[in-house]
């Protein structure tokens, strides 16, 4: 999309949303009470806003399914509002190239999060996958406008409106686009590296009895990255000791996208008070790509090529993932007990350009057949034990449990779950293979104990992470001259151990100032061929000054965000395929991240200030962020501010 274009088409948006601003404004505008001083015949009409962020209330399907509709009023609060970046918000739990919006891979082991057939790409997902629509329920318009204007280039923008066009029926969209200019070999302001567009809406209604409820949403992302294939370093080149954003690239054309994009509905109808009947629908399409001109790019660069297309000069790799899902069951609460049992029907179909000439025992489209169930049981106002367990019937499973305390919260999860259809068969101009792997095995607990007091909060506990037959790639050098590829899919054998220890603690240090540590200790046992590479020590802590002045009016935090972790091997990336792969020549050397902040509220505006990479300021020292060669953001300044109407 050109700067032109992008900016007619943030213009439509911003008109689209002042006009239903007004459009409502006047259906859902109340007066304030007029009110009379005692003795007095003179009457105060003033009129004074009674709209607000308590008033503008939002919960979650996930909330609403289980019938406890829990709204709560909007967050406005100040603390870590500057962690803006999807690295920053998750506690750098993630790892990106270097710049806002590339590719993402976790530092530590997740679970699967599809029991059945998907995709396998997963490098971009955690930017559509980790915001849900939030479903509101208004008195009157709300409007939330986000503005970020990071450094080098850097932005984000959200847009969230919605209003209750009756008491039954609510309304709501958000649109949130991220650009990022390039970091390494920018031409000039609006040169980017990142175009990424995401927009949903949705709205809910039930009727007067409250008998029947209906949800309806529909989100989408198209996800655009100009890969750059790290730096070139030449023999006794240290770049991170020399930031040199004129540092010479990898690659000039070489282009990822990511589109999804769903249709879901969910709506019930309650027969008896104990008993609902309950149906859900989703329509899915998920598209990964990877193109890039051969005649600006070298061959040599990549380990495997091959011409599947007259044109001999490109590059043009598209894979297309459908699926459609139903699922029908009963549902209800019995006194404090809440449980649900259902069906799920789900087809799905995997396609490529290049995989019809290929013979293959992998079944790239059929059917699939759950049952399931889900049990949650409230014991008091903030105690609660859950369980759920779905069985696939061709053999793959998922139980569930969670517990949550004031004293203890952690869960429990094992799944047998198919791997995805990327690592098992892909065609692609740079890339061959044709594998049927077996299921994968997971088995993840997570606990911690809990203590609070006026002086101390305390977590101490940990995560311990059972794999067995782990679908990963690596990188290996071939052993045959005409095997030129050397970046494939494995699976492991064995069972892969993953224990990691964990301390969190918030303590004041004088009045208004705080040290919150976190400190992860991570032990890999039986980790065969390296398909783990972690950091053995993982920390992250924040030093800060919170307090409120003029009678609450100003709110503010102040401080540092510090994060470490010890020299690893991290996972290198391939941009051909969207994947990161265990390399075993680079280890990542340990550097500390240290960004000073101040984040400030006023009314129901809030804003921040950040430095990022503090560091980087004195020692004149970089840092690489993962292998080969993708260097880590250097020093700037992120400047961003958010706002709400409700009129």
């Amino acid at each position: 999309m050109s700067c032109l274009s992008l900016r007619v088409f943030l213009l439509r948006i911003l008109c689209f949303s002042l006009i239903l601003v007004g459009f409502t404004a006047t259906a859902q505008r109340q007066k304030a009470p007029t009110k009379s001083r005692k003795g007095s015949s003179i009457v105060n009409d003033s009129s004074k806003s009674v709209y607000g962020p308590k008033t503008s209330k939002w919960t979650t399907e996930k909330d609403l399914f289980e019938n406890r509709p829990n709204f709560r009023p909007i967050d406005t609060t100040v603390y870590n509002y500057h962690r803006w970046t999807y690295v920053q918000r998750f506690n750098y739990h993630f790892k990106d190239l270097g710049a806002m919006g590339t590719a993402l891979s976790p530092i530590f082991p997740l679970m699967a999060t599809s029991l059945g057939a998907w995709a396998g790409f997963t490098a971009y997902e955690p930017y559509y996958a980790t915001q849900d629509p939030h479903l509101f329920d208004t008195k009157s318009p709300m409007t939330r406008m986000r503005v970020i204007w990071g450094g080098s280039g850097q932005a984000m923008t959200e847009v969230e409106f919605s209003r209750n066009i009756s008491p039954r029926w609510n309304f709501g969209f958000n649109y949130r686009p991220i650009l990022s200019d390039k970091q390494i070999q920018r031409s000039g302001k609006g040169d980017r590296i990142v175009v990424s567009q995401y927009y949903d809406f949705n709205t809910t209604y039930f009727t007067k009895n409250k008998k029947y409820f209906l949800l309806f949403s529909f989100r989408r992302i198209r996800h655009r990255v100009n890969e750059n294939g790290g730096i070139v370093l030449s023999t006794g080149d240290d770049f991170i000791k020399n930031f040199d954003p004129n540092a010479k690239i990898n690659l000039l054309a070489a282009k990822t996208e990511e589109y999804r994009r769903n249709i879901h509905v969910f709506h019930q109808f309650q027969l008896a008070k104990p008993l609902q009947l309950y149906h859900m629908m989703d329509f899915t399409k998920q598209n990964n790509g990877f193109a890039d001109d051969l005649t600006k790019d070298p061959k040599s660069y990549f380990d495997y090529n091959q011409n599947l297309s007259a044109d001999t000069t490109k590059s043009d790799d598209q894979y297309t993932f459908t699926s459609m899902q139903q699922e029908v069951g009963i549902k209800g609460n019995a006194n404090k007990l809440f449980y649900s049992a259902y069906y799920k029907f789900r087809t799905y179909d995997y396609s490529s350009q290049h995989l019809d000439t290929i013979t293959t025992s992998i079944q790239k489209s059929g059917t699939e057949n759950y049952l399931g169930g889900r049990l949650s049981l409230k014991l008091d106002s903030v105690s609660e034990i859950s369980g759920s367990a779905e069985y696939l019937l061709a053999g793959y499973y998922r139980i569930e449990g969670q517990i949550q305390t004031p004293w203890i919260e952690g869960y429990f999860k094992s799944s047998l779950s198919k791997p995805g259809f990327m690592q098992m068969l892909y065609r692609g101009a740079h890339d061959y293979w044709n594998h049927s792997f077996v299921g994968i095995n997971t088995t993840q607990a997570q606990g911690f104990l809990k203590f609070n007091n006026k002086f101390i909060q305390l977590r101490a506990g940990g995560t311990v992470s059972l794999i067995k037959n782990y679908v990963y790639f690596k990188e290996e050098v071939a052993t045959d001259p005409k095997d030129t590829q050397t970046v494939l899919p494995y699976q492991a054998s064995g069972t892969h151990t993953i224990l990691s220890p964990e301390l969190r603690m918030s303590i004041p240090i004088v009045r208004n100032l705080y040290l919150r540590p976190q400190v992860i200790y991570t032990s890999v046992l039986n980790n065969e061929d390296d398909a783990f590479q972690i950091p053995q020590v993982f920390v992250n802590t924040q030093i800060a000054y919170e307090n409120s002045h003029f009678k609450n009016h100003i709110q503010m935090q102040t401080g540092l965000d510090i994060h470490w972790h010890s020299a690893y091997q991290a996972l290198g990336y391939d941009p051909a395929i969207q994947t990161f792969y265990v390399q075993t020549t680079t280890v990542i050397p340990a550097f500390p991240v240290v960004d000073v902040f101040f984040t400030g509220k006023m009314g129901w505006a809030r804003f921040f200030f950040k430095y990022h990479n503090l560091v980087q300021t004195f020692k004149k020292t970089g840092y690489f962020i993962t292998a080969p060669n993708y260097p880590g953001t250097r020093n700037l300044i992120d400047f961003g501010f958010e706002f709400l109407l409700f009129d």
